[in-house]
């Protein structure tokens, strides 16, 4: 069969892309929509697309400015994609080991590095317990050796994680126990595979102290927390698994994605409850919570929220013109409350436009409520701060209105 040609290969070339790092994220996700489709109906070959892509792209990527970790994210997802698709092609030993040879060799030449996750991939990589186990040999004395209290300096071995990766697969659990207890410090990197071997051996409750043992300095410990989690989820103890780690360990990017990942994983828990916690587990922070109270239906304790203490008004302006005909009395209190927040110099890059969005979706609901407009002015009016500079602002904006 001819050399298939992939698309992808001419454009990662060795240095191929500038400092800018939105071309090559581009072309990654070209490279890995093009590896997918043929997965679709000839695994292997698209396996050895993936493994052609993963050693080309280190390379092509040196000059690329990371600083903003764009671009170390967009190869993160990248090599969690392909991994998937290589271990899972259907392939001759020699082929196995030919692609984890071509890989190694990338990963040895990553000067920056970019593709290190790989190695943690490394005994799923391996595919079976004996080509897992040929590799942890290979590594294991050079992990040895860094990690011996004769070595000098610091000591330092790219494949100490594809080593523990690979005695995990390939069930060598107690040798990887003995030899992370040789390790000169405690770090989580490492020790996650200690975890991760005393829950293989049915130790779950002793791997929650290793795990729990691990905490230090810089230590992450949402990671930490969610690995914990995870072991008790799956013995059952899922009152436990919440009260211990549940908050810590899934904080997302935003308040409303943190409390949607604990529902979905608490469902015997009540959304009121989920709620109450993670506004206690922060305090002075109350108002941030209200998008979350908000979309969990809970619209009292949301304007509890908004009262407690200020977020941000333009949350509360959709919140009121999202609820102004569906619930009027949770929008006009929102609408109110962003109004006065607004008086009160909360909020970033506030205009006039958000005034005037927050007052027409406060009409929307005092109409839908049965309230005259002109008792929604008096209101208004009665809840700015009259010794504000923006209170002025606020009244100017909304003069014409009033009229």
């Amino acid at each position: 069969m001819d050399q298939y040609k992939w698309e992808f290969a001419p454009r990662f070339r060795r240095n191929a892309f500038g400092w800018k790092s939105q071309p090559p994220i581009q072309r990654i996700k070209e490279a890995l929509s093009e590896i997918k489709q043929v997965a679709r109906k000839e695994p292997v070959l698209a396996a050895e697309g993936a493994v052609l892509f993963l050693c080309k792209l280190a390379p092509a990527l040196e000059q690329v400015d990371s600083s903003s970790g764009a671009i170390g994210s967009a190869v993160s997802r990248a090599i969690e994609a392909m991994v998937p698709i290589i271990a899972k092609a259907e392939v001759e030993a020699a082929t196995r080991q030919k692609w984890l040879e071509q890989l190694w060799a990338a990963v040895e030449d990553d000067k920056m590095p970019y593709i290190e996750l790989l190695r943690d991939f490394w005994g799923e990589l391996c595919t079976t317990p004996d080509i897992a186990s040929q590799w942890a040999d290979d590594f294991m004395p050079l992990v040895q050796q860094v990690w011996s209290t004769s070595a000098d300096g610091f000591g330092f071995f790219k494949g100490t994680s594809a080593c523990l990766s690979a005695l995990h697969a390939a069930g060598r659990h107690e040798e990887l126990l003995s030899l992370l207890g040789t390790a000169r410090h405690k770090w989580w990197n490492d020790r996650r595979w200690g975890v991760k071997a005393l829950v293989s051996l049915g130790r779950n409750a002793e791997a929650i102290r290793y795990a729990e043992e691990s905490k230090g300095l810089n230590s992450p410990t949402w990671d930490i927390a969610r690995l914990c989690e995870e072991i008790l989820l799956s013995s059952g103890l899922s009152d436990e698994a919440y009260s211990r780690y549940a908050l810590e360990a899934n904080q997302a990017t935003t308040n409303l994605a943190t409390f949607r990942a604990i529902a979905k994983k608490y469902p015997t828990k009540s959304a009121d409850t989920i709620l109450r916690d993670l506004v206690a587990s922060q305090p002075g922070q109350e108002g941030k919570w209200f998008a979350a109270a908000k979309h969990a239906n809970l619209f009292d304790f949301a304007i509890e929220l908004a009262n407690q203490n200020a977020g941000d008004p333009k949350t509360l302006i959709r919140a009121a013109r999202d609820y102004a005909q569906t619930s009027p009395e949770f929008a006009m209190a929102a609408g109110l409350i962003a109004i006065r927040d607004i008086a009160l110099g909360y909020g970033y890059d506030i205009t006039s436009l958000d005034v005037l969005d927050a007052y027409d979706a406060l009409i929307q609901a005092a109409s839908s409520a049965g309230i005259q407009h002109g008792v929604m002015n008096a209101k208004i009016c009665a809840l700015l701060p009259a010794d504000q500079t923006r209170s002025e602002f606020v009244r100017k904006t909304l003069a014409y209105r009033f009229a």
